[in-house]
Protein backbone atom coordinates (compact mmCIF):
# COMPACT_ATOMS: atom_id res chain seq x y z
CA UNK A 1 0.00 0.00 0.00
CA UNK A 2 2.97 2.47 0.88
CA UNK A 3 4.73 2.11 -2.31
CA UNK A 4 1.49 2.24 -4.18
CA UNK A 5 0.80 5.36 -2.87
CA UNK A 6 4.14 6.62 -3.91
CA UNK A 7 3.86 5.67 -7.12
CA UNK A 8 0.41 7.03 -7.92
CA UNK A 9 1.81 10.61 -6.46
CA UNK A 10 4.68 10.84 -8.40
CA UNK A 11 2.40 10.01 -11.60
CA UNK A 12 -0.64 12.64 -10.52
CA UNK A 13 1.95 14.91 -8.20
CA UNK A 14 5.56 14.49 -9.64
CA UNK A 15 8.40 13.77 -6.92
CA UNK A 16 8.73 16.65 -5.58
CA UNK A 17 5.71 16.37 -3.95
CA UNK A 18 6.35 13.45 -2.09
CA UNK A 19 8.08 14.88 1.08
CA UNK A 20 5.05 16.48 1.85
CA UNK A 21 3.09 13.38 1.31
CA UNK A 22 5.69 10.76 2.81
CA UNK A 23 4.32 11.24 6.56
CA UNK A 24 1.01 10.82 6.09
CA UNK A 25 1.26 7.76 3.36
CA UNK A 26 3.61 6.74 6.52
CA UNK A 27 0.58 6.79 9.26
CA UNK A 28 -2.24 5.63 7.07
CA UNK A 29 0.13 2.54 5.99
CA UNK A 30 1.14 1.71 10.06
CA UNK A 31 -2.71 2.05 10.34
CA UNK A 32 -3.65 -0.53 7.52
CA UNK A 33 -1.03 -2.51 9.00
CA UNK A 34 -2.29 -2.76 12.19
CA UNK A 35 -5.84 -3.54 10.77
CA UNK A 36 -4.71 -6.51 8.79
CA UNK A 37 -3.63 -7.50 11.87
CA UNK A 38 -6.32 -7.12 13.91
CA UNK A 39 -8.55 -8.37 10.59
CA UNK A 40 -6.54 -12.02 10.82
CA UNK A 41 -6.29 -11.73 14.95
CA UNK A 42 -2.80 -12.46 15.13
CA UNK A 43 -2.61 -8.86 16.94
CA UNK A 44 -1.94 -8.69 20.65
CA UNK A 45 -1.04 -5.26 22.50
CA UNK A 46 1.86 -6.79 23.86
CA UNK A 47 3.42 -7.13 20.44
CA UNK A 48 2.42 -3.53 19.48
CA UNK A 49 3.93 -2.54 22.77
CA UNK A 50 6.93 -4.53 22.16
CA UNK A 51 7.21 -3.11 18.13
CA UNK A 52 6.73 0.49 20.07
CA UNK A 53 9.77 0.60 22.73
CA UNK A 54 11.96 -1.21 19.69
CA UNK A 55 10.94 1.79 17.23
CA UNK A 56 11.01 4.46 19.64
CA UNK A 57 14.69 3.19 21.21
CA UNK A 58 15.85 3.86 17.23
CA UNK A 59 14.04 7.03 16.46
CA UNK A 60 13.74 9.33 19.28
CA UNK A 61 17.37 9.87 20.59
CA UNK A 62 17.37 11.70 16.63
CA UNK A 63 15.13 14.19 17.67
CA UNK A 64 16.94 16.43 20.26
CA UNK A 65 20.34 15.85 17.95
CA UNK A 66 17.73 17.27 14.58
CA UNK A 67 17.12 20.34 16.72
CA UNK A 68 20.44 20.89 17.91
CA UNK A 69 21.54 20.79 13.75
CA UNK A 70 19.72 23.36 12.86
CA UNK A 71 20.76 26.04 15.91
CA UNK A 72 24.15 24.87 14.75
CA UNK A 73 23.24 25.46 10.78
CA UNK A 74 21.83 28.64 11.50
CA UNK A 75 24.14 30.20 13.85
CA UNK A 76 27.13 28.96 12.33
CA UNK A 77 26.09 30.98 8.83
CA UNK A 78 25.37 33.99 10.58
CA UNK A 79 28.43 33.59 13.15
CA UNK A 80 30.18 34.23 10.06
CA UNK A 81 32.06 30.83 10.15
CA UNK A 82 30.15 29.29 6.70
CA UNK A 83 30.94 32.53 4.94
CA UNK A 84 34.36 32.74 5.84
CA UNK A 85 34.83 29.71 3.98
CA UNK A 86 32.91 30.12 1.15
CA UNK A 87 34.95 33.44 0.32
CA UNK A 88 38.54 32.03 0.80
CA UNK A 89 37.42 28.99 -1.61
CA UNK A 90 36.50 31.07 -3.92
CA UNK A 91 38.96 33.17 -4.24
CA UNK A 92 40.96 30.17 -4.63
CA UNK A 93 39.41 29.43 -8.28
CA UNK A 94 41.68 28.94 -11.06
CA UNK A 95 40.49 28.30 -14.34
CA UNK A 96 42.83 24.73 -14.46
CA UNK A 97 41.88 23.59 -11.28
CA UNK A 98 38.58 24.42 -11.00
CA UNK A 99 36.53 21.60 -11.04
CA UNK A 100 38.49 20.18 -8.43
CA UNK A 101 38.39 23.16 -6.48
CA UNK A 102 34.61 22.77 -7.21
CA UNK A 103 34.48 19.80 -5.29
CA UNK A 104 36.52 20.36 -2.15
CA UNK A 105 34.66 23.82 -1.78
CA UNK A 106 31.46 22.67 -1.66
CA UNK A 107 32.75 19.46 0.26
CA UNK A 108 33.86 21.73 3.53
CA UNK A 109 30.80 24.10 2.97
CA UNK A 110 28.22 20.57 3.55
CA UNK A 111 30.44 19.46 6.05
CA UNK A 112 29.56 22.75 8.00
CA UNK A 113 26.15 23.33 7.01
CA UNK A 114 25.08 19.44 7.09
CA UNK A 115 23.02 20.29 3.71
CA UNK A 116 23.46 19.16 0.40
CA UNK A 117 21.05 20.58 -0.65
CA UNK A 118 21.68 24.28 1.11
CA UNK A 119 25.12 24.08 -0.79
CA UNK A 120 24.02 22.74 -4.33
CA UNK A 121 21.12 25.50 -4.27
CA UNK A 122 23.50 27.95 -3.38
CA UNK A 123 27.28 27.68 -4.29
CA UNK A 124 26.37 25.08 -6.64
CA UNK A 125 24.22 27.52 -8.83
CA UNK A 126 26.92 29.70 -8.51
CA UNK A 127 29.29 27.24 -9.56
CA UNK A 128 27.33 26.52 -12.54
CA UNK A 129 27.50 29.53 -13.70
CA UNK A 130 31.20 30.34 -13.47
CA UNK A 131 32.03 27.07 -14.97
CA UNK A 132 30.05 26.84 -18.02
CA UNK A 133 31.91 30.81 -18.86
CA UNK A 134 35.31 28.60 -18.28
CA UNK A 135 33.78 26.56 -21.03
CA UNK A 136 33.09 23.04 -19.02
CA UNK A 137 30.74 20.89 -19.64
CA UNK A 138 27.55 21.05 -17.57
CA UNK A 139 28.04 17.33 -16.39
CA UNK A 140 30.90 17.87 -15.27
CA UNK A 141 30.83 20.78 -13.82
CA UNK A 142 26.98 19.00 -11.68
CA UNK A 143 28.66 16.33 -11.09
CA UNK A 144 31.86 18.10 -9.60
CA UNK A 145 29.62 20.28 -6.49
CA UNK A 146 27.06 16.75 -6.20
CA UNK A 147 30.05 14.71 -5.48
CA UNK A 148 31.69 16.96 -3.15
CA UNK A 149 28.34 18.19 -2.21
CA UNK A 150 27.14 14.75 -1.33
CA UNK A 151 30.55 13.79 0.81
CA UNK A 152 30.27 16.38 3.14
CA UNK A 153 26.46 15.62 3.88
CA UNK A 154 27.36 12.27 4.62
CA UNK A 155 30.05 12.94 6.44
CA UNK A 156 29.07 15.74 8.52
CA UNK A 157 27.81 15.22 12.04
CA UNK A 158 25.20 17.98 11.29
CA UNK A 159 23.52 15.87 8.65
CA UNK A 160 20.04 15.08 9.10
CA UNK A 161 20.21 12.02 6.85
CA UNK A 162 23.71 10.76 8.73
CA UNK A 163 22.06 11.28 12.38
CA UNK A 164 18.80 9.43 10.73
CA UNK A 165 20.82 6.29 9.36
CA UNK A 166 23.49 5.66 13.26
CA UNK A 167 19.73 6.45 15.15
CA UNK A 168 18.08 4.23 13.59
CA UNK A 169 20.78 1.66 13.61
CA UNK A 170 21.48 2.47 17.17
CA UNK A 171 25.08 3.76 16.48
CA UNK A 172 26.81 6.34 17.92
CA UNK A 173 26.97 9.30 15.49
CA UNK A 174 30.73 10.18 15.56
CA UNK A 175 31.42 5.91 15.93
CA UNK A 176 29.19 6.14 12.76
CA UNK A 177 31.05 8.60 10.62
CA UNK A 178 34.65 6.88 11.98
CA UNK A 179 33.69 4.37 10.29
CA UNK A 180 32.04 5.54 7.27
CA UNK A 181 35.45 7.71 6.51
CA UNK A 182 36.97 4.12 5.55
CA UNK A 183 34.52 4.32 2.38
CA UNK A 184 33.92 7.87 1.91
CA UNK A 185 37.52 9.47 1.97
CA UNK A 186 39.00 6.42 -0.54
CA UNK A 187 35.97 7.22 -3.21
CA UNK A 188 36.19 11.08 -2.42
CA UNK A 189 40.14 10.72 -2.81
CA UNK A 190 39.70 9.14 -6.50
CA UNK A 191 36.95 11.27 -7.57
CA UNK A 192 39.01 14.54 -7.01
CA UNK A 193 42.11 12.99 -8.57
CA UNK A 194 39.73 12.35 -11.93
CA UNK A 195 38.49 16.11 -11.64
CA UNK A 196 42.15 17.74 -11.43
CA UNK A 197 42.61 15.34 -14.36
CA UNK A 198 39.92 16.53 -16.74
CA UNK A 199 40.80 20.24 -15.78
CA UNK A 200 44.59 19.80 -16.89
CA UNK A 201 43.91 18.20 -19.96
CA UNK A 202 40.97 21.02 -20.58
CA UNK A 203 41.64 24.39 -21.64
CA UNK A 204 39.35 26.60 -20.03
CA UNK A 205 38.45 30.25 -20.17
CA UNK A 206 39.77 32.37 -17.62
CA UNK A 207 36.93 34.18 -15.74
CA UNK A 208 36.58 35.99 -12.25
CA UNK A 209 34.21 38.38 -12.68
CA UNK A 210 30.99 35.95 -11.42
CA UNK A 211 33.38 35.25 -8.24
CA UNK A 212 34.36 38.61 -7.34
CA UNK A 213 30.82 39.63 -6.91
CA UNK A 214 30.22 37.08 -4.76
CA UNK A 215 33.37 37.57 -2.37
CA UNK A 216 32.07 41.33 -2.61
CA UNK A 217 28.10 40.61 -1.94
CA UNK A 218 30.40 38.21 1.62
CA UNK A 219 32.11 40.86 2.66
CA UNK A 220 30.04 43.55 2.43
CA UNK A 221 27.17 41.53 4.69
CA UNK A 222 29.76 39.95 7.27
CA UNK A 223 32.84 39.74 8.84
CA UNK A 224 35.49 37.80 7.16
CA UNK A 225 37.78 36.63 9.57
CA UNK A 226 39.85 33.15 10.08
CA UNK A 227 39.07 33.81 13.94
CA UNK A 228 35.81 32.23 13.22
CA UNK A 229 37.29 29.13 12.38
CA UNK A 230 37.51 28.74 16.00
CA UNK A 231 34.33 27.83 16.71
CA UNK A 232 34.65 24.79 14.12
CA UNK A 233 37.80 23.94 15.37
CA UNK A 234 36.91 24.05 19.08
CA UNK A 235 33.59 20.98 17.87
CA UNK A 236 36.56 19.36 15.79
CA UNK A 237 38.54 18.56 19.14
CA UNK A 238 35.99 17.25 20.99
CA UNK A 239 35.00 15.27 18.22
CA UNK A 240 38.30 13.93 18.54
CA UNK A 241 38.18 13.82 21.77
CA UNK A 242 35.36 11.31 21.47
CA UNK A 243 32.97 13.53 23.56
CA UNK A 244 29.60 12.36 23.35
CA UNK A 245 27.25 13.60 20.46
CA UNK A 246 24.74 15.20 22.26
CA UNK A 247 27.04 17.30 24.67
CA UNK A 248 29.70 17.99 21.29
CA UNK A 249 26.43 19.68 19.32
CA UNK A 250 24.87 21.38 22.24
CA UNK A 251 29.03 23.33 22.67
CA UNK A 252 28.63 23.96 18.55
CA UNK A 253 25.38 25.62 19.28
CA UNK A 254 26.63 27.86 22.27
CA UNK A 255 29.93 28.87 20.67
CA UNK A 256 27.54 29.57 17.19
CA UNK A 257 25.26 31.59 19.24
CA UNK A 258 28.45 33.54 21.08
CA UNK A 259 29.80 33.83 17.51
CA UNK A 260 26.81 36.18 16.38
CA UNK A 261 27.58 38.66 19.15
CA UNK A 262 31.95 38.55 18.91
CA UNK A 263 32.15 37.99 14.94
CA UNK A 264 29.07 39.65 13.52
CA UNK A 265 27.87 42.09 15.96
CA UNK A 266 25.77 44.20 13.33
CA UNK A 267 23.82 40.97 11.94
CA UNK A 268 21.37 41.09 14.21
CA UNK A 269 20.08 44.65 14.07
CA UNK A 270 20.73 43.88 10.10
CA UNK A 271 17.98 41.45 10.31
CA UNK A 272 15.48 43.25 13.04
CA UNK A 273 15.61 46.22 10.47
CA UNK A 274 15.88 48.05 13.76
CA UNK A 275 18.54 49.27 16.49
CA UNK A 276 18.93 46.97 18.87
CA UNK A 277 19.96 48.61 22.49
CA UNK A 278 18.89 46.50 25.66
CA UNK A 279 20.29 43.24 26.50
CA UNK A 280 16.58 41.96 26.50
CA UNK A 281 16.31 43.21 22.94
CA UNK A 282 19.45 40.98 21.75
CA UNK A 283 18.03 37.79 23.78
CA UNK A 284 14.58 37.86 22.23
CA UNK A 285 15.73 38.54 18.51
CA UNK A 286 18.76 35.27 18.96
CA UNK A 287 15.58 33.32 20.34
CA UNK A 288 13.83 34.83 17.12
CA UNK A 289 16.59 33.66 14.27
CA UNK A 290 17.05 30.25 16.45
CA UNK A 291 13.10 28.92 16.27
CA UNK A 292 12.20 30.79 12.82
CA UNK A 293 13.27 31.53 9.57
CA UNK A 294 15.88 34.56 9.32
CA UNK A 295 16.56 36.06 6.13
CA UNK A 296 19.73 38.63 5.55
CA UNK A 297 19.85 40.82 1.51
CA UNK A 298 23.46 40.29 0.33
CA UNK A 299 22.53 42.41 -2.87
CA UNK A 300 23.80 38.92 -4.60
CA UNK A 301 20.44 36.64 -5.69
CA UNK A 302 22.88 33.53 -5.72
CA UNK A 303 23.53 34.58 -1.81
CA UNK A 304 20.11 35.44 -0.78
CA UNK A 305 18.76 31.94 -0.37
CA UNK A 306 21.93 30.88 1.05
CA UNK A 307 22.00 33.50 4.23
CA UNK A 308 18.33 32.90 4.82
CA UNK A 309 18.33 30.07 7.45
CA UNK A 310 14.78 27.88 8.89
CA UNK A 311 15.84 27.63 12.11
CA UNK A 312 14.07 24.95 14.29
CA UNK A 313 10.87 25.39 12.39
CA UNK A 314 12.77 24.91 9.42
CA UNK A 315 13.49 21.01 10.66
CA UNK A 316 10.27 20.58 12.46
CA UNK A 317 8.70 18.78 9.02
CA UNK A 318 12.14 15.84 9.14
CA UNK A 319 11.15 15.90 12.89
CA UNK A 320 7.21 15.07 11.67
CA UNK A 321 8.72 12.70 9.54
CA UNK A 322 11.00 10.81 11.59
CA UNK A 323 8.02 10.67 14.32
CA UNK A 324 5.68 9.60 11.89
CA UNK A 325 8.08 6.86 10.98
CA UNK A 326 8.99 5.86 14.09
CA UNK A 327 4.92 4.94 14.16
CA UNK A 328 4.84 2.84 10.94
CA UNK A 329 8.18 0.57 12.58
CA UNK A 330 6.31 -0.01 15.99
CA UNK A 331 3.44 -1.70 13.56
CA UNK A 332 5.58 -3.27 11.21
CA UNK A 333 7.72 -4.78 14.09
CA UNK A 334 4.88 -5.16 16.80
CA UNK A 335 2.39 -6.87 14.06
CA UNK A 336 5.38 -9.84 12.61
CA UNK A 337 5.14 -8.55 9.27
CA UNK A 338 8.37 -7.01 9.14
CA UNK A 339 10.10 -9.79 9.92
CA UNK A 340 8.23 -11.85 7.45
CA UNK A 341 9.39 -9.25 4.19
CA UNK A 342 12.88 -9.40 5.95
CA UNK A 343 12.65 -13.10 6.32
CA UNK A 344 12.19 -13.14 2.31
CA UNK A 345 14.88 -10.91 1.56
CA UNK A 346 17.73 -12.38 3.64
CA UNK A 347 16.79 -15.88 4.50
CA UNK A 348 19.75 -17.39 2.10
CA UNK A 349 22.28 -14.52 3.43
CA UNK A 350 24.88 -16.27 5.12
CA UNK A 351 28.28 -15.16 4.03
CA UNK A 352 29.67 -11.37 4.69
CA UNK A 353 29.87 -10.32 0.98
CA UNK A 354 26.38 -11.57 0.50
CA UNK A 355 25.33 -9.74 3.18
CA UNK A 356 26.57 -6.61 2.58
CA UNK A 357 25.81 -7.12 -1.07
CA UNK A 358 22.13 -7.44 -0.18
CA UNK A 359 21.78 -4.33 2.00
CA UNK A 360 23.70 -2.24 -1.12
CA UNK A 361 21.01 -4.08 -3.58
CA UNK A 362 17.94 -2.97 -0.80
CA UNK A 363 18.90 0.50 -0.75
CA UNK A 364 19.16 1.20 -4.15
CA UNK A 365 15.58 -0.87 -4.79
CA UNK A 366 14.22 1.50 -1.97
CA UNK A 367 15.70 4.39 -3.33
CA UNK A 368 13.91 3.73 -6.19
CA UNK A 369 10.49 2.74 -4.99
CA UNK A 370 9.83 5.02 -2.75
CA UNK A 371 11.62 8.27 -4.42
CA UNK A 372 12.82 9.54 -0.49
CA UNK A 373 15.97 8.58 1.25
CA UNK A 374 14.66 9.13 4.59
CA UNK A 375 11.90 6.40 4.02
CA UNK A 376 14.87 4.18 2.55
CA UNK A 377 17.50 4.44 5.35
CA UNK A 378 15.07 3.83 7.83
CA UNK A 379 12.97 0.77 6.30
CA UNK A 380 16.22 -0.46 5.31
CA UNK A 381 17.53 -0.59 8.58
CA UNK A 382 14.65 -2.41 10.48
CA UNK A 383 14.99 -4.93 7.15
CA UNK A 384 18.41 -6.09 7.57
CA UNK A 385 19.21 -4.84 11.60
CA UNK A 386 18.37 -8.56 12.44
CA UNK A 387 20.55 -10.20 9.94
CA UNK A 388 23.61 -8.30 11.28
CA UNK A 389 22.79 -9.25 14.48
CA UNK A 390 22.22 -12.94 13.77
CA UNK A 391 26.06 -12.86 12.16
CA UNK A 392 27.47 -11.02 14.93
CA UNK A 393 28.46 -8.41 12.48
CA UNK A 394 28.19 -4.93 14.11
CA UNK A 395 25.31 -1.97 13.80
CA UNK A 396 28.31 0.68 12.59
CA UNK A 397 28.17 -1.70 9.17
CA UNK A 398 24.68 -1.75 8.61
CA UNK A 399 24.54 1.91 8.76
CA UNK A 400 27.20 2.61 6.67
CA UNK A 401 26.62 0.24 3.87
CA UNK A 402 22.84 2.10 4.19
CA UNK A 403 24.71 5.43 3.83
CA UNK A 404 26.53 4.25 0.90
CA UNK A 405 23.60 2.87 -0.77
CA UNK A 406 20.76 5.17 -0.07
CA UNK A 407 22.24 8.85 0.64
CA UNK A 408 24.52 9.45 -2.08
CA UNK A 409 22.69 7.40 -4.74
CA UNK A 410 19.66 9.32 -4.69
CA UNK A 411 20.38 12.32 -6.48
CA UNK A 412 21.25 9.89 -9.37
CA UNK A 413 17.78 8.97 -9.80
CA UNK A 414 15.46 10.92 -11.90
CA UNK A 415 12.55 10.17 -9.95
CA UNK A 416 13.73 10.39 -6.37
CA UNK A 417 12.87 13.56 -4.72
CA UNK A 418 17.12 14.28 -4.62
CA UNK A 419 17.08 13.64 -8.36
CA UNK A 420 14.62 15.66 -9.04
CA UNK A 421 15.81 18.91 -7.07
CA UNK A 422 19.15 18.72 -8.00
CA UNK A 423 18.15 19.00 -11.50
CA UNK A 424 15.83 21.73 -11.32
CA UNK A 425 18.09 23.65 -9.18
CA UNK A 426 21.21 23.15 -11.47
CA UNK A 427 19.54 23.31 -14.67
CA UNK A 428 21.47 20.07 -15.90
CA UNK A 429 19.26 16.38 -16.37
CA UNK A 430 20.21 14.00 -13.89
CA UNK A 431 20.70 11.58 -16.70
CA UNK A 432 23.47 14.47 -17.82
CA UNK A 433 25.58 14.70 -14.44
CA UNK A 434 25.02 11.01 -13.46
CA UNK A 435 28.18 9.75 -15.21
CA UNK A 436 30.56 12.82 -14.22
CA UNK A 437 29.36 12.05 -10.31
CA UNK A 438 32.65 10.60 -9.28
CA UNK A 439 31.99 10.26 -5.34
CA UNK A 440 28.05 9.23 -5.26
CA UNK A 441 28.89 6.63 -8.20
CA UNK A 442 32.38 4.93 -6.08
CA UNK A 443 30.40 5.13 -2.61
CA UNK A 444 28.27 1.36 -2.82
CA UNK A 445 31.15 0.00 -5.27
CA UNK A 446 33.96 1.20 -2.37
CA UNK A 447 31.63 -0.84 0.39
CA UNK A 448 30.99 -3.68 -1.84
CA UNK A 449 34.69 -3.87 -2.55
CA UNK A 450 35.96 -3.60 1.63
CA UNK A 451 33.49 -6.50 2.89
CA UNK A 452 34.68 -8.72 -0.27
CA UNK A 453 38.13 -8.16 1.07
CA UNK A 454 36.64 -7.96 4.84
CA UNK A 455 38.41 -4.45 5.89
CA UNK A 456 37.79 -3.65 8.72
CA UNK A 457 34.46 -5.58 9.65
CA UNK A 458 35.19 -7.14 12.73
CA UNK A 459 32.08 -8.96 14.75
CA UNK A 460 30.71 -8.14 17.69
CA UNK A 461 32.17 -11.71 18.99
CA UNK A 462 34.71 -14.03 17.50
CA UNK A 463 32.77 -16.86 15.35
CA UNK A 464 33.91 -18.70 12.23
CA UNK A 465 32.44 -17.25 9.18
CA UNK A 466 33.49 -17.57 5.87
CA UNK A 467 34.72 -14.55 3.74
Amino acid sequence: MMLCSLVAIIIFEGSDAISSYSPFILLISALFAVTLSLASRTCSRKGLASGMKRSSTQILPAIPLLILIAIISTTWLLSGVVPTLIDYGIRLLNPTFFLVTTCAVCAIVSVLTGSSWTTIATIGVAFIGIGRIMGYSEGWIAGAIISGAYFGDKVSPLSDTTVIASSSCGVDLFDHIRYLMLTSIPAMVIALIVFMSVGLISEPAVIDASSSEIVAALRDTFNISLWTLIIPLIVGILIACRVKTLYTLAVGSVLGVAGIFVFQPGILSAIEGVGLHSVSDHIMSTLRILWSETTVSTGNEALDSFVSTGGITGMLPTIFLVLCAMLFGAAMIGTGMLAVIAGAFTRRLKRRHSIVGATVAGGLFLNSCTADQYLSIIIGSNMYRDVYKRYSFQPRLLSRTLEDSVSVTSVLIPWNSCGVTQSTVLGVATLTYLPFCIFNILSPMMTLLMAAIGFRIPTRKPQTLNA
